[in-house]
């Protein structure tokens, strides 16, 4: 659905991911989204740095999330479930403070993708994104449909250095340098 170019000339760049799944019922034997995320993040040469569970609490989805944003050995935090409308949806009120900068076309475009998959549906979702620090931050629905959908339509491209005509990972030497300034 979206044309990509991958520029073979390119080396590969593997990331460090992180992925917290957000559930009051599953455990990580159950987690059959968070393990998909992990073996899609493994299968395109990717590491999964760590994987999690945690209940739908703010504090606590907060907490996971600001560790592996302050932990130098995580590049990018994909977090599932959380994001629809029920009482204990939280992911984006967890997470989204954290930001310093919101990807509001990550949301555009999962919706778009998404649509082609389960129609109006999609607006079911309140996936969102972003960067806090040098941390690139995904937080996608539950089911392992949309975890699919997520990966494989939109983030894998954006985390793999060789996708043109331009993507996160060339980005990256340069995310902390506001940061450096100020230090300085």
């Amino acid at each position: 659905m979206f044309p990509s170019k991958t520029n073979e000339d390119k080396e590969f760049v593997a990331l460090n991911i992180a992925v917290l799944a957000v559930s009051d019922t599953r455990t990580l034997e159950t987690d059959t989204s968070g393990a998909l995320l992990k073996e899609m993040i493994e299968a395109d040469g990717h590491n999964c740095a760590e994987r999690a569970i945690v209940k739908d609490n703010v504090a606590a989805i907060r907490a996971w999330v600001q560790a592996w944003v302050a932990d130098e050995g995580v590049d990018v935090v994909i977090t599932t479930g959380g994001t629809g409308f029920s009482g204990f949806d939280v992911t984006p009120e967890a997470v989204e403070p954290l930001f310093d900068k919101r990807m509001d076309g990550f949301s555009v475009l999962f919706h778009t993708y998404s649509s082609t998959k389960i129609g109006t549906s999609t607006l079911l979702s309140r996936a969102t994104a972003g960067l806090a620090a040098t941390t690139f931050i995904f937080c996608l629905p539950g089911s392992k449909g949309a975890c699919r959908d997520g990966w494989e339509g939109i983030i894998r491209h954006q985390l793999d250095y060789r996708h043109g005509p331009c993507n996160f990972v060339e980005l990256m030497p340069r995310l902390g340098e506001h940061m450096k300034k100020q230090a300085g």
